[in-house]
């Protein structure tokens, strides 16, 4: 245990390191904190349809705590090819397999932070019934987490951004701010991308929560947005 929090403390410290031969943990590492994490979060995310539904909200339950680390880890997949060619267009230097480490470090980190907020969550799940509210708890509570973990990233890119072009090991000179401001513009503009796709790919798995009016299903129907739903969401929440 003390080996896996040390690993986690110090990627949440120098995001970096996960593509520093030598200091770097293992891909199978990443993926597995990710999913368990991630899961973790799920859990806590899907009690509140077992409150609203009692003992038939289990399956709802189960269901959100392995589509947690699915949404994780396949926006990273879709994203990863577009942040390689972003990093190459910021000069960061990264190889593909680098730019995987960094991307599957943002996407432990993320679980890190969601996984941190769990017994927030499980506190307001047992102290409200409004389904609304709940929905847009678990949107800031995500969007914290995925914010968090984007700024890992950069972390991690403006760190690299003036690596040699050839050898194994990143400089241990000081940064160029300068230098390395200018890879801020591209990367903003994939983070954003990275935000839209986890956001459309949260609403295309959903149900997470489950609503109290609706019985249980694995998927609902694929209509409208993400953003629309939110619109609905904080009209439901400002109305009452």
């Amino acid at each position: 245990m003390g080996t896996w929090l040390d690993r986690a403390e110090v990627l949440l410290r120098a995001p970096q390191t996960v593509a520093e031969p030598g200091t770097r943990p293992r891909r199978r590492w990443l993926i597995g904190a990710s999913a368990t994490l991630g899961a973790l979060y799920g859990l806590f995310m899907g009690a509140f349809a077992l409150r609203t539904h009692g003992w038939d909200g289990l399956m709802q339950m189960a269901a959100t705590t392995v589509k947690l680390p699915a949404l994780l880890l396949l926006t990273l997949g879709i994203t990863l090819p577009s942040l390689c060619v972003f990093g190459a267009l910021a000069n960061t230097r990264l190889r593909f397999a680098d730019t995987t480490r960094l991307l599957l470090g943002t996407t432990a980190v993320t679980a890190i932070v969601a996984a941190s907020f769990g017994p927030i969550l499980g506190f307001f799940t047992i102290s409200t019934t409004s389904y609304p509210f709940i929905v847009l708890l678990n949107v800031i509570l995500l969007g914290l987490a995925g914010v968090v973990g984007c700024s890992a990233l950069v972390r991690g890119l403006r760190a690299w951004s003036e690596r040699p072009a050839t050898g194994d090991t990143p400089p241990t000179d000081p940064i160029d701010e300068t230098a390395s401001d200018a890879t801020l513009p591209l990367l903003g503009i994939w983070v954003v991308l990275y935000g839209v796709v986890g956001a459309q790919m949260g609403w295309v798995l959903r149900p997470f929560i489950g609503s109290p009016d609706l019985p249980f299903a694995l998927f609902r129907p694929t209509e409208g947005h993400i953003f629309q739903a939110i619109w609905k969401v904080l009209s439901a929440v400002a109305g009452g």
